[in-house]
């Protein structure tokens, strides 16, 4: 694996919102190229081959809900034949941009994106971390929540094979669980610790401390999820990890909690140029919350010399 502009990128849009609370998020990808994203990239130094769009899926409403003898909600997630026809999509297209030698770059599109790299890298690789740049953890589990059973905020209780989670989703990938406890590190996430069984003893790095500490932050991650045999890892970056007061656009925005601009580019700088990076996600952008645009435009002034700048090994 090499790093920075060694590194050819390989641009994968998956347009879907079928994992998510509402529409919106399958505009995600379109927004950030008409902001001018691989255009950026490319004039950064990156190099990069753009492989287009998935076919576009849409949240759709939620049909009636299973209910037991006595009339409770079971724990049923939303859409999950729709969400996994989504993920199976995107695994098999990544797994053909990763035999190219390329490192994927996945514009969603929700939070469940981050199954099919993970499980594409997997098959690739052997064995992969994740550093996992969001505002929430996304460790709920069905049976904790029948009252909004949306598998957006499922992602990670999925890579990891809790219990409750949904076949479809869990078993996306050459092995179960995808992913090992001690190959995840939360990073910048401001809602409450959601391990609430005390299943996850991953590291956890809030946004105070990322932004007290940037570099540091990053440091510690790259540790937890490479390990002692250089493992290869993803990064997966959620735009509700950000302020929604200064940066509005993520789909579930975080008000007056998230990170500063600078402070996450700050932080992604030494994973993206770590020469043991595997992938990256860019997801969550919602356009219909930011009806300019500006916000998509502000994202890839940023994010683009971060995707191509070159750090020595």
């Amino acid at each position: 694996m090499t790093a920075g502009r060694d590194r050819h990128w390989g641009v994968l849009g998956v347009p879907s919102s079928r994992a998510a609370h509402w529409p919106g998020l399958e505009k995600g990808p379109a927004a950030l190229r008409a902001a001018g994203l691989v255009d950026a990239l490319a004039a950064a130094g990156a190099s990069v081959t753009d492989h287009g769009d998935r076919p576009v899926a849409r949240w759709r409403a939620p049909g009636t809900p299973r209910r037991d003898p006595a009339g409770a909600r079971l724990p049923a997630p939303h859409d999950v034949d729709g969400v996994a026809e989504v993920l199976r999509g995107a695994r098999d297209a990544l797994a053909g941009v990763l035999a190219a030698g390329e490192t994927p770059l996945v514009l969603g599109g929700e939070c469940t994106l981050a199954i099919p790299l993970v499980a594409a890298a997997v098959a690739a690789h052997g064995d992969v971390g994740l550093v996992y740049v969001d505002g929430g953890q996304d460790l709920q589990l069905p049976a904790d929540h029948p009252e909004e059973p949306i598998l957006d905020s499922m992602g990670v209780a999925h890579l990891l094979g809790l219990p409750g989670t949904v076949d479809a989703l869990a078993g996306l990938g050459p092995r179960r669980p995808l992913l090992d406890a001690d190959a995840l590190c939360f990073l910048g996430f401001a809602d409450d610790d959601e391990d609430v069984h005390d299943l996850v003893p991953s590291p956890r790095i809030p946004a105070a401390d990322v932004a007290a500490d940037p570099d540091g932050a990053a440091a510690r991650a790259l540790a937890a999820v490479t390990g002692r045999g250089g493992r290869p890892f993803v990064v997966h970056v959620d735009v509700d990890v950000l302020d929604a007061l200064l940066l509005p656009g993520a789909d579930v925005p975080q008000y007056g909690r998230g990170l500063t601009l600078d402070v996450l580019v700050a932080v992604l700088e030494p994973l993206v140029a770590d020469p043991l990076l595997a992938g990256v996600t860019l997801v969550e952008h919602n356009p219909d919350h930011d009806p300019d645009g500006l916000s998509a435009r502000r994202l890839v002034a940023v994010l683009a010399p971060v995707l191509a700048a070159r750090r020595q090994p």
